[in-house]
């Protein structure tokens, strides 16, 4: 079997793993959002990535990466930090948003524009190149998210009320740390990046939970909803994107990420029974063309 694994090439191994975290990026939208309809935002962030963190020490040990982490080059040891506050950033904002919004797939379809930033600052510190088929993507994707968000009288207060502005928020400081990590990823180990990401949003939830005096007595029902989708998404997510970046391009995974918002639209139906509004599946799905067009253009 590993000598299976490591007969495979390098470009399916990356479009399995990208698969892989694209499925459990998916689930984490629809079980996050089935949580936060019993707990408050800071008990999900609390027991989110404390289940998380359970999920991966024993993976670590077990294979001996944790042995690698006082091995770790003071450059190295800086981009975990830079990384840690991106991610702190982004996973707290992209949670805030699935909580305000009606229905976690829009969330999904808006976050479709990570890619642009993704090929906007691969293009000023990877040394990627933009062309035409590119631009007509991004504005392809542009124009669906416009379409998503679409109502005749929208202040931006309840532009970010409705948690559509948090994730584009969220998607800038994604974009960054998908980079960033691309960028060190021969020097550090997808492992330890996951590892790094779930401590620093299991600090600042603990910390956030002590000083508010937060009460962590949650249902059942809600410590399932918690215990699976940290096991899909911090820990699964996580590992298999970075992971995916040792074998392909960081724009190369969006194309492949990009189609999770069909797997949130139907698990969203089966599980939540919610489904957004036709004018938002038009734009979804014309979110999800333009990432497929862009890189398309840039491969």
């Amino acid at each position: 079997m590993k000598k299976f694994i490591q007969n495979i090439h390098p470009t399916i191994k990356g479009i399995i793993l990208a698969f892989l975290a694209t499925l459990g990026m998916a689930n984490v939208y629809v079980f996050s959002k089935a949580a936060l309809l019993e707990v408050n935002f800071f008990q999900f962030q609390f027991y989110w990535f404390g289940f998380a963190l359970l999920w991966i020490l024993p993976f670590l040990i077990f294979t001996g990466m944790i042995r690698r982490i006082p091995l770790l080059s003071r450059a190295s040891n800086i981009t975990l930090l830079i990384i840690g506050m991106l991610e702190l950033a982004a996973a707290s904002l992209l949670f805030l948003s699935i909580q305000l919004a009606d229905n976690p797939t829009i969330i999904s379809f808006l976050s479709n524009l990570t890619p642009i930033f993704v090929t906007l600052l691969g293009i000023r510190f990877l040394g990627e190149r933009f062309n035409f088929i590119e631009a007509i993507g991004i504005i392809l994707t542009i124009g669906g998210v416009i379409l998503i968000t679409y109502t005749r009288d929208i202040s931006i207060r309840d532009f970010f009320g409705q948690g559509s502005g948090w994730i584009l928020v969220s998607s800038v400081f994604s974009s960054i740390s998908i980079v960033t990590a691309k960028s060190r990823i021969k020097d550090i180990h997808p492992g330890i990046l996951t590892l790094n990401r779930i401590i620093f949003l299991l600090t600042a939830a603990t910390i956030a939970v002590l000083v508010r005096g937060e009460n962590l007595n949650v249902s059942g029902n809600a410590l399932m909803n918690l215990a699976v989708g940290s096991l899909l998404g911090p820990f699964l997510t996580g590992f298999t994107m970075y992971s995916a970046l040792k074998y392909i391009e960081a724009s190369r995974t969006m194309i492949i990420q990009s189609t999770r918002s069909l797997f949130v639209l139907v698990g969203s139906f089966v599980y939540l029974s919610i489904l957004p509004s036709y004018l938002q599946i038009i734009g979804g799905l014309i979110t999800i063309i333009g990432v497929i067009v862009m890189t398309w253009g840039k491969m």
